[in-house]
């Protein structure tokens, strides 16, 4: 850290403390060649990761778009809210672990379907009607003939 005072390079920290909300480290610092005493603030840079839509364009991932879908597939259904964002932690996870900091709309949903195949049927039902676009009741059919053949 650069000595605001002198320029000097070197210092030592005399104190750190973290902000209340945890999102801040507030250091105070002495300079090692003047002794001038200043605070740095050190605060974590959040990369925004970004969902690739059918038309190409670009979107911040929002978790909360993500809770609202599991929330509306899972409506009257007995899934805790705690599971949902267990599913959201998930996903979100597997966005973050990835080198890229893009993902497809196609590979989220296809994380949340099997998510939601694992933790209620009829919510992963419900999700795969809207998100794959059934064309007809011919695909609707062969997806619930898979769910139930997967079952047995």
């Amino acid at each position: 850290m650069k000595c605001p005072f002198c320029g000097h390079l070197g210092d030592k920290v005399v104190d750190s403390r973290e902000s209340k909300e945890g999102e801040v480290i507030r250091r105070r610092r002495e300079c090692l060649d003047c002794g001038r005493r200043f605070t740095s603030y050190e605060r974590i840079d959040e990369i925004p990761y970004m969902v690739i839509k059918k038309d190409g364009t670009r979107e911040r991932f929002e978790r909360q778009k993500l809770i609202a879908g599991l929330l509306k597939a899972c409506e009257k259904r007995p899934v805790s809210v705690a599971a949902l964002e267990g599913v959201a932690d998930r996903v979100e996870a597997t966005l973050q672990e990835r080198p890229e900091k893009e993902m497809s709309t196609e590979e989220v949903g296809g994380l949340v379907m099997d998510e939601l195949k694992r933790l209620d049927k009829v919510a992963y039902v419900r999700f795969a009607s809207v998100y794959r676009h059934f064309r007809d009741i011919g695909e609707f059919m062969t997806e619930l003939k898979d769910l139930l053949n997967a079952k047995d």
